[in-house]
């Protein structure tokens, strides 16, 4: 693929690395319960149609065409934020989805498709550490609380 000239503001196309074929992942969030829904690839114009028609907007790698998330199905991505990665390799596309994102009518692309984790803690081992560590917040904040709670006087 040759990237067309793009209007991608020049400051925002310096921070993004691209893969060989000026393509980098999008990721979409929906934007209030923080759940993924599918991932996409972008190119500088997919990223600039995206950020100024407040609609997702991607490249299809096997139609060499870009898309906007809903235009065929109605299933539209409502952008209410934009994120690059630390790297400037991936964006985060936070969104409002309307329908399901996944062309198989799931609510995301990663129902079903989980694999089996065999390395780490045990799922109870993780639970205990995880309500072992909200327990020393709560402690934390209660002795927080209680030591100022005379400096103000």
């Amino acid at each position: 693929m040759t990237a067309p000239a793009s209007a991608l503001d020049p400051a925002i196309a310096r921070q993004l690395k691209r893969d060989g074929a000026g393509l980098f992942p999008a990721v979409a969030q929906q934007y209030d319960t923080g759940e993924v829904l599918m991932l996409g690839w972008m190119d500088d114009e997919a990223l600039h149609r995206t950020l100024t028609t407040g609609r997702a907007t991607y490249w299809s790698r096997s139609r060499s065409e870009y898309w906007v998330k809903g235009d065929t199905s109605g299933h539209v991505q409502w952008v209410r934020s934009v994120a690059l990665d630390c790297d400037g390799d991936t964006v985060l596309v936070r969104v409002d989805q309307v329908g399901v994102a996944c062309h198989t009518g799931e609510r995301t692309c990663f129902v079903g498709r989980e694999l089996p984790v065999e390395a780490g803690p045990a799922a109870s081992e993780v639970s205990a550490a995880a309500a072992s560590g909200a327990a020393a917040s709560a402690g934390d904040r209660a002795s927080v609380t209680a030591s100022t709670r005379g400096a103000g006087r």
